[in-house]
């Protein structure tokens, strides 16, 4: 069998693409192994790759003009001096609005109290205790107490009161009824003019005075204005008719009689009382009994 026919064009363009592939692989080859080797090769002919952390002889570093002619100056070296952000509390939501923190509480200053001196007088007890409100007469006051002198008064609620030295355990006064018109308590003490002696402070209780415990209900007329008040007892719901003199609850003696009250007095403390005229739960005016006269001949 023929290899290869020479006057066959097809074979003929194989022939000199072959021999050309030929000629160019002898011409890389002389390159390689003669023209190549006049420079020396700045790589390691062991190893085909350079070592990752070059290895520099011992000595004095070269300045940045040594090193191959290239000027080194023109890069400058990076400081970073940033700081690294916080971060966020596991359980804290990043997408919440910010709060602000409670502003912190301001101390407060609660200023050291002062002792209160200790009066230079001494009141004790004062005699009496109490009074009834509405007494129709002035009375007498006594303060006991120590180191009382001549110059000092007795004061009831900041007046300066007339007052009779009696020793330095004792004083006295009168007070007038008008102090003592309402009920509550009356502040006592004793007291110099110039204020620089003075006592401790003491109480005077002024109570409501007792009251008898009927109510008016009504009232029969009579001639010549003796009228006769009807009275019923608030306890016990009974009704009595009442004239001018006569006793109730076992020391009210009747005053007057009229159509708005009924005045009494009472026969231990000699202070009047009024028991007002009482309306009619069930109607809209006041109750009134039929009026009559005397049936006794004139």
């Amino acid at each position: 069998m023929k290899v290869s026919d020479p006057n066959n064009p097809n074979e003929k363009k194989k022939m000199i693409a072959a021999g050309a592939l030929g000629l160019v692989a002898i011409i890389v080859l002389g390159y390689v192994f003669f023209g190549g080797s006049s420079k020396p090769s700045s790589n390691n002919v062991a190893g085909t790759r350079p070592s990752p952390t070059p290895r520099t002889a011992p000595g004095p570093q070269p300045t940045p003009g040594d090193q191959g002619g290239e000027d080194l100056s023109i890069y400058q070296p990076i400081s970073y001096n940033g700081t690294v952000p916080a971060v966020s509390e596991a359980d804290r939501n990043i997408f919440s609005f910010y709060e602000p923190p409670p502003p912190t509480p301001k101390p407060v200053y609660i200023p050291t109290p002062s002792p209160t001196p200790t009066p230079p007088l001494v009141a004790s007890a004062v005699s009496p205790p109490s009074v009834f409100a509405r007494t129709p007469a002035d009375f007498s006051l006594q303060v006991m107490g120590d180191k009382f002198t001549p110059a000092v008064k007795i004061v009831i609620d900041g007046r300066e009161m007339q007052t009779r030295f009696v020793s330095a355990q004792q004083l006295f006064t009168t007070v007038p009824m008008g102090m003592i018109t309402n009920p509550g308590t009356r502040s006592i003490m004793a007291r110099s003019s110039d204020g620089k002696l003075y006592s401790n402070t003491l109480t005077l209780t002024v109570t409501p005075p007792p009251v008898p415990n009927f109510s008016y209900v009504g009232i029969i007329g009579k001639p010549h204005f003796n009228d006769t008040a009807v009275l019923q007892d608030k306890a016990s719901k009974e009704v009595m008719n009442v004239q001018r003199g006569d006793v109730i609850g076992g020391r009210f003696r009747i005053v007057s009689i009229s159509e708005r009250e009924v005045k009494v007095i009472d026969t231990t403390l000699k202070i009047t009382t009024t028991i007002p005229f009482s309306t009619d739960q069930t109607s809209t005016g006041p109750y009134r009994p039929p009026v009559r006269t005397d049936d006794e001949p004139q």
